[in-house]
């Protein structure tokens, strides 16, 4: 979707919650990789790989000279014998750690597997970011979520493109000083309930 469909989407929804919700949410994603210099991981679903997001991602990395944005797309079904960037399993996940951040997109239930991956790379310090249909789990280990109910009248596609092209924008709103508040507190209790550093 390009900037001219964005923008007339944006004003069609103008009034509504989504245009401020998603800029919000593509605010924290782009700040979370831009201060750590990238390591951005992007996951769906066993049943659903967010490839458009991934592509709409790099895309915008590129028009905005943040190449932080670009994604490792982390999948399900990969195997050695696939290309390099197409050949990245679940393994990855859990491998996170603090300085990264992992998004989760996931239009339906994302599975235990994938939770308890989830939860090892939080627990780990990465930045835990969801786009999901309100899963209660990966809602409660996510830093940040934005929601799509299922029989919404905006599609989970059309948030994402939302999403992405607001992450690709360089003037975002500033973040209001209650959701950092939030993250601070939500890291410092990363900090105490992480399992302590191994010694050599």
């Amino acid at each position: 979707m390009d900037a001219v469909r964005v923008a007339l989407l944006r004003e069609v929804l103008a009034g509504t919650e989504w245009p401020g919700a998603t800029r919000r949410f593509a605010g924290t994603l782009r700040g979370s990789v831009v201060s750590y210099g990238g390591g951005l991981l992007l996951v769906g679903t066993a049943e659903y790989e967010p490839w458009h997001l991934a592509a709409h991602l790099v895309d915008e990395a590129a028009w905005s000279g943040t190449p932080e944005l670009s994604p490792t797309l982390v999948r399900h079904g990969a195997r050695a014998s696939d290309p390099a960037h197409l050949a990245v399993g679940l393994g990855r996940v859990e491998a996170a750690r603090r300085g990264e951040t992992l998004l989760v997109v996931a239009p339906s239930a994302p599975g235990a597997p994938l939770l308890e991956r989830v939860h090892d790379a939080r627990r780990a310090g990465a930045t835990v970011l969801a786009l999901d249909s309100g899963d209660r789990e990966l809602g409660a280990m996510a830093h940040e979520a934005l929601t799509v109910p299922p029989e919404h009248e905006l599609d989970f596609d059309t948030v994402q493109h939302l999403v992405s092209a607001a992450a690709g924008e360089n003037t975002l709103p500033a973040q209001r000083g209650r959701r950092r508040l939030r993250d601070r507190l939500s890291r410092l209790a990363d900090q105490l309930t992480a399992p302590p550093a191994a010694r050599w």
